[in-house]
């Protein structure tokens, strides 16, 4: 038996979050290149609240998509975030090893 704690998809967590009435996002990793900690497809859910569970990255980038993800639950409108070397941001969120990530962030519900 292994000793590893069972961790839940955050997909599963999104829809128990949404049907106990939370306002929820979703952030999922659309692109990458380079060096980029997560692959495509990694998910991260939020609540409206600031409450997350997954990653899409790592470090200070989860961070932001998360302060982007409740704007998002506010107003409804998804949005594209692009995290990456070229951007005055990259060592303040974690990508200074050369990578770059895009994140598309959307309300669920």
């Amino acid at each position: 038996m292994s000793s590893q704690a069972f961790v839940p998809d955050p997909l599963t967590i999104a829809e128990q979050w949404r049907t106990s009435g939370r306002g929820v996002a979703i952030a999922t990793v659309i692109e990458t290149w380079g060096s980029a900690p997560r692959p495509v497809g990694s998910h991260l859910v939020i609540d409206a609240d600031g409450n997350f569970h997954g990653s899409v990255s790592g470090g200070c980038v989860e961070g932001a998509v998360i302060g982007e993800a409740v704007d998002v639950i506010a107003s409804g409108t998804a949005r594209t975030l692009e995290f990456g070397v070229a951007d005055e941001t990259a060592w303040k969120v974690g990508l200074s090893c050369g990578g770059r990530i895009r994140v598309y962030v959307e309300r669920l519900g």
